[in-house]
């Protein structure tokens, strides 16, 4: 995002949900938890007049990250097994080799 529309959205968003500074933070960190836990709404934390960072939940989080983590871990898995060829045998026939197996050979 350019400076100029992350200020906007930044500012867009402090709007939209609840704000505390980084000194009320310090000072209020179990409370600002508390709301997090009873509403689940993201809290914008201000440095002076700027945004610095969002709170957000633990069910927030897994869901736009965790989750994220284990599909792209999912597709990577499925993506491999796609690659994987089955290698014929040299000389034998796919028969052959499954004869073969059954005698135990």
């Amino acid at each position: 995002m350019a400076p100029d529309l992350t200020l906007r959205y930044a500012s867009a968003m402090s709007s939209a949900m609840k704000s505390v500074n980084a000194l009320q933070l310090r000072q209020c960190l179990g409370n600002v938890l508390d709301l997090l836990e009873e509403n689940g709404a993201p809290i914008l934390v201000k440095r002076g007049q700027r945004a610095a960072a969002v709170l957000i939940s633990l069910k927030d989080w897994q869901q736009r990250f965790a989750d994220k983590v284990a599909d792209d871990a999912r597709k990577a898995i499925v993506e491999r097994i796609q690659q994987m060829k089955f290698l014929k045998p040299e000389h034998e026939t796919t028969t052959e080799v499954l004869r073969r197996m059954r005698e135990g050979k």
